[in-house]
């Protein structure tokens, strides 16, 4: 299969834009090749003013890459509850190159997402808590916000924080690791920035009732219609996204949690895959974002 365009790419190494009317030298065809990773035909070019040669996989963001065709597989499997190492297994690659596919990936997957959310209509009623995981250890713990369209369950946005160990735990984690900050505020209000070109101003704010959440939300939502509902113990023993009652106000978050403890494999409750690095679960958390949001209607 060839790779055809109608006009001739400018050419990367000095930028030359001319064309054959013009006085300067322009970019000509220079033949073809086959690459093997895709099984495609790509056309080269080369330039007049500088003699270099290009291709149109030169100006792709895959460059140099051997084994492209496996990043769509690589990033549906992230997103169903596999590990890295799984995969690998699975598709034959090394465990590097699975890591370096989740990490090019995730380079530009939070600004996918907030290009995704911005071509939907403002939400009315949106939802939103905090989940917890832990890095590395259950002394580090996490905090994931999450934001959600109420009925829709699309996810609007998120923030990853550290927050201090709490329970029994909490004096040998400062012991072992010391102190550990609560930076769970400073999240919020990161997310509400975020999500506050997407929320209409007299929309309607559900969340349990923290008494956390109550100064962000008016600070940055003031004609909102903020309902605040009582938490519930879940369904299942340590799951408590899924709620032991007959009717959840919050329903749309806690089955977008659920769903997340599922997919997400670093998520997973009493599991051998945890999160070594925050900005890795970043990452993951927005390729899901993505996938999440693509599969709503389906």
């Amino acid at each position: 299969m060839l790779c055809t365009f109608t006009m001739r790419p400018a050419c990367p190494h000095c930028k030359n834009t001319s064309s054959d009317r013009s006085n300067l030298p322009g970019v000509v065809r220079h033949g073809e090749f086959y690459r093997r990773s895709d099984s495609r035909i790509v056309r080269r070019f080369k330039c007049l003013l500088c003699k270099k040669t290009f291709s149109f996989a030169t100006l792709g963001s895959c460059y140099r890459q051997k084994k492209r065709k496996h990043n769509i597989l690589v990033k549906r499997l992230l997103c169903q509850g596999m590990s890295q190492r799984a995969i690998a297994k699975t598709l034959r690659l090394s465990r590097v190159t699975v890591v370096r596919k989740f990490v090019f990936l995730a380079l530009s997957a939070r600004s996918q997402l907030q290009e995704m959310n911005q071509n939907f209509l403002k939400s009315k009623i949106i939802e939103f808590d905090d989940m917890e995981t832990s890095e590395h250890t259950k002394c580090k713990p996490i905090s994931i916000t999450l934001a959600v369209e109420s009925g829709t369950r699309r996810i609007l946005g998120f923030e990853v924080s550290k927050m201090p160990a709490k329970g029994k735990i909490a004096a040998f984690s400062r012991q072992k690791y010391g102190f550990r900050p609560d930076e769970r505020k400073c999240a919020r209000h990161r997310l509400f920035e975020t999500i506050e070109p997407l929320i209409e101003k007299n929309a309607k704010i559900k969340s349990d009732e923290n008494p956390h959440y109550i100064n962000c939300v008016r600070q940055h939502f003031p004609d909102s219609i903020h309902e605040m509902h009582k938490g519930r113990r879940g369904c299942i023993v340590g799951q408590a996204e899924l709620k032991k009652i007959h009717f959840d106000p919050l329903f749309s978050l806690n089955h977008t949690c659920a769903m997340l403890r599922a997919n997400v494999n670093r998520l997973i409750r009493k599991t051998w895959c945890t999160t070594k690095k925050m900005e890795r679960l970043e990452a993951h958390l927005a390729l899901y974002a993505i996938h999440h949001n693509m599969n709503l209607k389906n």
